[in-house]
């Protein structure tokens, strides 16, 4: 199973990104597909998550600023982010929870980094 990122980079306070996630041998159901991010000497924190029904959660410091969206076909998951701010400054990692019989199974992606500055 491979799960890569993209769409990184360094933004201007104000400025947008959109991040990718993309996975690939996935043999099962994607039941979920999310966004974490941990930032220098924190712990790795849930950004946004949707589920295979759509169901999307996010975290109260991005509401109303990111959006998730998932494409099942090309099993993909986006990252919308507007009105981004310093503090937004993390490493961005790729989740997929895959369902595969009765077993369930975490898959994560090696991170983006996303820097916020002027």
């Amino acid at each position: 199973v491979h799960v890569v990122e993209s769409g990184g980079g360094l933004v201007q306070p104000g400025g947008s990104l959109r991040l990718s996630c993309a996975a690939a041998g996935i043999a099962g159901s994607i039941v979920a597909m999310g966004w974490y991010r941990q930032a220098p000497g924190k712990q790795r924190d849930l950004v946004a998550n949707i589920t295979k029904g759509g169901s999307t959660n996010y975290a109260d410091s991005v509401k109303g600023r990111f959006t998730i969206s998932r494409d099942n076909a090309e099993r993909t998951v986006f990252l919308h982010m507007n009105t981004l701010k310093p503090e937004d400054t993390a490493v961005y990692y790729c989740r997929i929870e895959e369902q595969l019989g009765n077993y369930l199974f975490d898959f994560w992606g090696q991170g983006t980094q996303v820097t916020v500055s002027s």
